[in-house]
């Protein structure tokens, strides 16, 4: 398996906001993770990457430890948080060669080259970040987590704020992606997740309430899209 989760828990104090979640994705899949605002995706996504420290549990990505091998964990896993942090006075290939540099990437003028085209950045590549529509921002914070050619690729919120152009050119940018790498992809917009995903956790309360292909889900419930089946899940 890509990822394994086992048991994984986050407390704040009192409040639980994962409470003992466990699931496997497997290799070259897409996965949306889903949930309404305050049900822990955005904290479970950063004790996946290694950001935030579970209470309890274990999560792995690609067999590395997420809190006893940070350093390898880096070097396999791209991040995508919801706000993506750029270096605004930064010109777009200048910020991708200095992190290019910071993986130690071999050919690293290479690399950034082939990412710019990959991205669809070419066109504003001497651009200063802060120039930038939101989605060219998106697309560099997309360059920067896929740079290191990561086997592992966590995005929280991608589309977030994108019109629609902008979104449906970054959804099929993450589903290019998607082909040869674990995705894992947090999103509020159920039709993202039918275009891109296969499979889909729900989690509602820190409690994984769905884990299934988007395919089965459905079957399970008849007649029912996936906007009723997410509602449905997430109402209690």
């Amino acid at each position: 398996m890509s990822i394994q989760v086992s048991a994984l828990s986050k407390h704040f104090d009192k409040q639980k906001a994962v409470d003992g979640i466990s699931f496997e994705v497997k290799p070259g899949r897409i996965l949306g993770f889903l949930g309404p605002n305050g049900a822990g995706k955005s904290t479970t996504m950063r004790m996946l990457t290694g950001y935030t420290s579970p209470t309890s549990g274990t999560a792995t990505l690609c067999g590395f430890d997420t809190q006893t091998q940070s350093l390898s964990l880096r070097r396999i896993m791209g991040y995508l948080p919801e706000n993506t942090p750029l270096y605004m006075d930064m010109y777009v290939k200048e910020f991708l060669l200095f992190v290019a540099n910071t993986y130690q990437l071999k050919n690293a003028s290479l690399r950034v080259e082939e990412t710019i085209k990959q991205v669809g950045l070419g066109a504003e590549q001497h651009k200063r970040i802060s120039m930038l529509s939101k989605g060219y921002k998106q697309r560099v914070g997309l360059a920067q987590a896929i740079i290191h050619n990561p086997e592992v690729l966590i995005l929280d919120e991608p589309t977030s704020g994108l019109d629609p152009n902008q979104l449906s050119e970054i959804r099929d940018l993450i589903k290019s992606l998607g082909k040869d790498k674990t995705v894992i992809l947090s999103t509020h917009i159920m039709q993202e997740v039918e275009a891109i995903c296969d499979d889909v956790i729900i989690i509602n309360k820190g409690n994984i309430v769905a884990n299934n292909s988007i395919a089965e889900l459905k079957a399970s419930h008849p007649g029912s899209s996936l906007e009723d089946i997410f509602r449905k899940l997430t109402s209690g």
